[in-house]
């Protein structure tokens, strides 16, 4: 199945969409008023595609609606059958605090092409496609991966930078890249983003690694493979409940380490909007009675682009 531009400019609509609804409640606390209304405004929307679409990569299942959930059916049911990954706002607290990073994200592909897994922890790494693939793994110890990109590269060990959530859990990983003379480019939420940064050479990252969480990682993976990036994925079942969700969902092997062709098969589509200006794109901007916006389009199959959108307020 192949898209076609009328329905990728539907789908940029769609995240402009739900950066546009935040607008109004930027720095003003409340992330989950925020959330709830990116949510709201994408599942209207989502809804008005002819498609017969199934979120695979959601937020929580059905009871913890109203998140766009894990098996949700959406659009009116005539059309392809769509699979669709949704995060209508990464980095919440950065839209309720009106801190640069906050991203309306979606992607979408045929029917059995996105990785279908609940909402639990993965262990991620993503390099740039400057890197050889055999060069970088997640099994390998952080002191080979560094070294290997720095020699792949032709840089010093202090010439390469690493882009890695801060959190506790990470504080090994760091220490380590510490040890290593390593760059760091620490980020507080916001690890769909993170991920994209290895695609340019513009942003100074050599490696994004680390825990965060596996719907973003799908996510990213859809982007990555359009920019021919490798990514590898583990999840993290910490819990018997995440255990149960993650065989109730076929994944049979819980400590599998995906690459990115098995995360994301076939032609696909990746948008995510700026809500607030961030590394990847600028967030909404009201200038004149008209809502402007920027979103990053991946389509596999014909375009990588920084595609911007005038909106009348209605």
């Amino acid at each position: 199945m192949v898209f076609k531009k009328d329905f990728l400019d539907k789908i940029i609509n769609i995240t402009s969409n739900a950066a546009i609804a935040c607008y109004p409640y930027l720095g003003k606390k409340d992330k989950i008023l925020v959330d709830k209304t990116a949510t709201d405004e994408m599942r209207k929307n989502l809804n008005q595609l002819d498609i017969d679409g199934k979120v695979v990569i959601g937020e929580g299942e059905l009871d913890e609606a109203p998140m766009l959930y894990i098996g949700e059916k959406l659009g009116t049911g005539e059309g392809p059958s769509i699979d669709i990954a949704v995060d209508p706002l990464e980095g919440t607290n950065f839209a309720a605090n009106n801190l640069p990073g906050a991203l309306s994200v979606l992607a979408i592909s045929a029917k059995g092409n996105l990785f279908n897994a609940p909402e639990t922890y993965m262990d991620k790494l993503a390099v740039g496609n400057d890197v050889p693939f055999d060069a970088t793994d997640l099994d390998f110890p952080i002191e080979k991966n560094i070294k290997n990109i720095a020699d792949c590269k032709n840089k010093a060990l202090n010439e390469i930078t690493a882009c890695i959530l801060e959190r506790p859990r990470h504080k090994e990983i760091i220490d380590k890249l510490k040890k290593l003379n390593v760059k760091l480019k620490l980020i507080s939420d916001g690890d769909v983003a993170g991920a994209l940064l290895v695609t340019d050479k513009k942003y100074n990252i050599d490696i994004f690694l680390g825990i965060g969480g596996g719907p973003e990682g799908v996510l990213a993976a859809s982007a990555l493979d359009a920019f021919n990036c490798k990514f590898q994925g583990r999840f993290l079942f910490k819990t018997d409940n995440d255990i149960k969700r993650a065989k109730k969902m076929g994944i049979k092997d819980l400590n599998k380490k995906y690459d990115l062709n098995e995360i994301v098969r076939g032609d696909s589509i990746f948008c995510a909007t700026g809500i607030t200006t961030g590394d990847l794109v600028n967030g909404v901007k009201l200038e004149n009675d008209k809502f402007i916006t920027e979103t990053l389009v991946t389509h596999k199959n014909s375009t990588i682009n920084i595609v911007k959108k005038e909106i009348a307020i209605t």
